[in-house]
């Protein structure tokens, strides 16, 4: 029942695995729908794809761009929020508040403080506008934002991020420009293994990991399932890594 297939994610060739049954019942059945959505609308769908850290937003966005190519479905382009994120100078230079100390930004990158929804809600407006936007994207060989980084092009654009249905003001300005939402929930205890793992696996002591995990990330995967708007439709990560629809 579970299919690899070969994906680039951050520029890398990864292996990643789905079940069969969830492509034909909910993945192919969803892009369907977002081109019948588009087609009705007659101008480019914008959809936000939202959860928290570690549920797999990146390589399953890459992955349902690729199916819909693969079946002939239609352009649906997958961008990323991360290219949103302040410059690592930016996070360098400004501070955050707590305890009374002042620490820099850096120190919590990846929280909604660490990202520039100003920006974000600008190309989304350019979305709605012109057929091809400039595109920022994160760089993981360089570790900071690189402006120019992709082309918005697509009919479909499936944008995934945490932060896309904060219920925070400065937020709200990006959720207008969303013709449709998905929220994907998962339990916090599996993301946290998740989420140590993956930081163990690149050089970080346990000990390190765990503690960056209650700093940061932990606090992370709470705001987003607790502090988001409710969104269209609502998917859920199973415990063997598999995709579910709740409503």
């Amino acid at each position: 029942m579970w299919k690899e297939y070969e994906l680039t994610v951050n520029s890398l060739t990864q292996k990643v695995r789905f079940n069969d049954v969830t492509v034909e019942t909910l993945f192919e059945p969803f892009i369907e729908k977002l081109f019948a959505m588009q087609k009705e609308k007659c101008k480019r769908l914008v959809v936000f794809l939202v959860a928290p850290p570690a549920v797999g937003k990146s390589t399953l966005t890459l992955f349902l761009q690729d199916l819909a190519k693969r079946k002939s479905l239609g352009n649906l382009q997958a961008l990323g929020l991360d290219g949103f994120h302040h410059t690592a100078q930016y996070l360098r230079e400004h501070f955050f508040e707590e305890g009374g100390k002042k620490f820099p930004l850096e120190k919590i990158k990846g929280a909604p403080d660490t990202f520039d929804a100003e920006l974000l809600g600008e190309k989304l407006r350019e979305l709605t506008e012109k057929e091809q936007v400039s595109w920022p994207i994160y760089s993981r060989k360089i570790h900071d934002v690189v402006f120019d980084g992709e082309t918005a092009s697509g009919d479909v654009i499936l944008l995934e991020g945490n932060w896309l249905l904060l219920k925070e003001a400065r937020w709200a300005n990006s959720r207008k420009f969303a013709d449709y939402t998905v929220m994907i929930k998962a339990d916090a205890t599996i993301l946290r293994e998740r989420l140590i793992s993956r930081k163990v696996a690149g050089g970080m002591a346990r000990e390190a990991a765990e503690e960056f995990y209650e700093q940061s990330d932990g606090k992370n995967i709470d705001r987003v399932l607790k502090g988001s708007e409710v969104a269209d439709e609502t998917w859920r990560v199973a415990e063997d890594g598999d995709f579910v629809r709740e409503d």
